[in-house]
């Protein structure tokens, strides 16, 4: 009777070992999965924002602090200021061949005639292939008469958005300004999120030790594209 107690009471042992085993073993690596996903997501968002970003310094000459002002002004507003260049057919001589001159001096003989244009700043990304986030595929490059569907809509509106924990609905934290650079004042912006929001539902434990790992090397601890005290817009997680 002591004997198969023994037993039992070491199977259970070993079970318990194993159940034990188990989780040190695949925690770390479930942790390290879901943490690699959320980055991934966050990354893809946070690229559209600087696209966003980019094309709003463009249109406006600065960057913009505010997700409604961004977004509303580049969804609805033709501000983007591009030029249009027609050539003239009928003003050159037969004689002439304007392969053989520069753009600029076809222009000054009244040969190619140059204007500007304002148009859609999402239209125009997407025609010349910038915006992937709405068009992953490039099959709107070079397309002509785009229209801004209530889909795409959708999707820019959402931009803003951290995309985890899910059931969560806050935005990514987003400042601009200008910072002093070789006697210029230049424009700078920074869109981030930190680690305890975007993990705020995983293991406590293990978002401290990644955090603390982070900040040992004086790296911030989240994701983000540009930055407030320079003059980049390269993301952390490029």
């Amino acid at each position: 009777m002591k004997k198969t107690i023994l037993q039992i009471g070491l199977a259970v042992v070993i079970v318990a070992l194993g159940f034990y085993l188990y989780y040190s073993i695949m925690e770390p690596v479930k942790f390290e999965n879901e943490y690699n996903k959320r980055r991934d997501a966050c990354a893809e968002k946070l690229k559209a924002i600087r696209t966003l970003e980019e094309a709003y310094k463009t249109t406006y000459g600065c960057y913009c602090a505010s997700f409604d002002t961004l977004i509303t002004r580049l969804l609805n507003e033709d501000s983007m200021r591009v030029v249009s260049k027609n050539i003239l057919y009928d003003k050159i001589p037969a004689d002439v061949d304007i392969n053989e001159m520069t753009e600029l001096e076809a222009i000054k003989k009244g040969y190619i005639e140059r204007k500007d244009i304002y148009v859609n700043p999402i239209k125009k990304l997407l025609e010349d292939g910038k915006f992937a986030y709405l068009d992953p595929e490039g099959t709107l490059k070079n397309a002509e008469n785009i229209e801004i569907t209530d889909k795409m809509r959708a999707m820019v509106e959402d931009v803003r958005y951290v995309p985890y924990p899910k059931g969560e609905k806050y935005e990514f934290e987003l400042n601009a300004g200008k910072i002093e650079k070789n006697g210029f004042m230049v424009p700078v912006f920074e869109c981030k999120v930190d680690l305890v929001k975007l993990l705020a539902d995983m293991d406590k434990q293990q978002v401290v030790n990644r955090i603390a790992e982070l900040e040992k090397y004086s790296r911030y601890a989240g994701w983000k594209v540009g930055d407030m005290t320079q003059s980049i817009t390269d993301g952390n997680f490029e």
